[in-house]
């Protein structure tokens, strides 16, 4: 599978400043507002990775949600603000020992865990426009498998 491309470098310093996000699957669209005061560290590390362009799938373990694997800039990403279970719309970054590195996109009821139990994820994105859609992009995931997905930070113009 194929890993997160940073396409630009330019694009990529603009985004150091934006507090909202684009998130697009398909013809899904949904606006996500990052979480600075309540998980800086967690919103600088997923900064450095915009634009990011991966796959999005249905989780195994976690219940009503989909998961973004990556590969993190920090190995070890402290807990601030962290969860195991976030609402609709809360999106975390996990990257500690226990599991792999992933974003978590919950769309449904959700108790954040793998194969090795119960896992703790930063709440750093809140879906804030197009929520109302999660359900049908889970479950269209759910039935046809992965899906492209992309993260770019909200132009202001």
């Amino acid at each position: 599978m194929k890993e997160m491309v940073i396409e630009n470098a330019a694009i990529c310093a603009t985004a150091f400043a934006a507090e909202q996000i684009e998130v697009q699957v398909g013809d899904f669209h949904f606006i996500g507002r990052l979480e600075d005061k309540l998980a800086p560290k967690t919103c600088a590390s997923f900064r450095a990775l915009l634009p990011l362009s991966a796959f999005i799938l249905h989780c195994r373990w976690s219940g009503e949600s989909l998961w973004v694997p990556f590969t993190p800039n920090e190995p070890i990403l402290e807990f601030e603000n962290h969860t195991s279970h976030p609402s609709p719309g809360q999106i975390l970054m996990y990257a500690q020992r226990f599991s792999e590195p992933e974003i978590l996109m919950p769309y449904g009821a959700c108790s954040f865990s793998s194969k090795v139990g119960q896992l703790a994820g930063n709440h750093f994105m809140t879906i804030e426009s197009g929520i109302s859609s999660l359900d049908k992009l889970g479950y269209e995931v759910l039935w046809k498998g992965a899906h492209k997905i992309s993260f770019r930070p909200l132009s202001s113009d």
